[in-house]
């Protein structure tokens, strides 16, 4: 029987020269290395491959004049597919782009078969006319739906710049984009108790704004600016002169009242 080959005996030579603890540490590595190949390929499976994981509902949350179902629909949420494999930013950004009432909306997994939707709808605080209907403009200046029919208590935008006069200089300056924007700002920042109250949100020129009431008593407001100052200097006037019909709080450190 021929003998070992130089090769043969050189590695034989290798595997002995290894220590038996330091072999044993080589075997545990091998083995653990092929437990978590096998246990990576076992979390795929489930996340993805079985039917333990997958979209069954779409419950929604926030809803105030969407439905529940008007969402659902424009999220388009693929039902049946891994949890794991619905892209959610994708889902916000088309609920966004189809329902521009939305303001801000957040896509959650609700384990095991859950993909939430909390949305946060945008609030009207002046509307714009438009022939017989009423375009809904947020505190941004977002024009964001068009509506049939008012919303109760939002007071309408109306722009009344004259052509002529400082008041033209004013449009031509601003432009009617920027108007708009002031007398929505002027809006956001009415006090409470008074933004459900009041009726019109009338803009002359860039620091002519005014406001007209339910019950017929007016506020001039002047600019869009100092809006917080405005606010309280209006609720101070009006308690101390209840029986006033018109307010004017365009230098909220100087306001004045008249009528009665």
């Amino acid at each position: 029987m021929a003998g070992r080959t130089t090769a043969e005996r050189g590695e034989r030579q290798q595997e002995s020269s290894v220590p038996p603890p330091v072999r044993g540490r080589l075997r545990t590595i091998v083995v653990l290395g092929a437990l978590l190949v096998l246990l990576g390929a076992g979390v795929a499976w489930v996340l993805y491959g079985s039917d333990w994981l997958r979209v069954e509902r779409v419950p929604v949350s926030g809803t105030r004049v969407l439905t529940p179902a008007q969402v659902r629909e424009a999220a388009a949420v693929p039902l049946g597919e891994p949890m794991m494999s619905v892209d959610t930013d994708i889902i916000e950004a088309r609920l966004r782009r189809k329902l521009p009432r939305i303001d801000t909306v957040e896509v959650v997994r609700s384990w095991p078969h859950g993909i939430g939707l909390k949305v946060i709808e945008r609030t009207p605080v002046v509307l714009i006319r438009k022939g017989g209907n009423f375009v809904e403009v947020d505190a941004e200046g977002v024009r964001f739906a068009t509506v049939s029919r008012a919303p109760k208590g939002v007071p309408l935008l109306e722009l009344s710049v004259s052509r002529t006069g400082p008041a033209a200089a004013s449009f031509r300056r601003f432009g009617a984009g920027r108007l708009v924007r002031e007398a929505v700002r002027a809006a956001g920042d009415l006090p409470r108790s008074l933004a459900g109250a009041t009726r019109t949100v009338r803009v002359r020129s860039y620091d002519a704004i005014s406001l007209e009431l339910a019950d017929g008593r007016t506020v001039a407001w002047g600019s869009g600016e100092n809006g917080r100052a405005k606010a309280r200097a209006l609720t101070a006037l009006m308690k101390a002169a209840p029986g006033a019909r018109h307010f004017d709080v365009s230098v909220p450190t100087a306001p004045a009242s008249s009528g009665s």
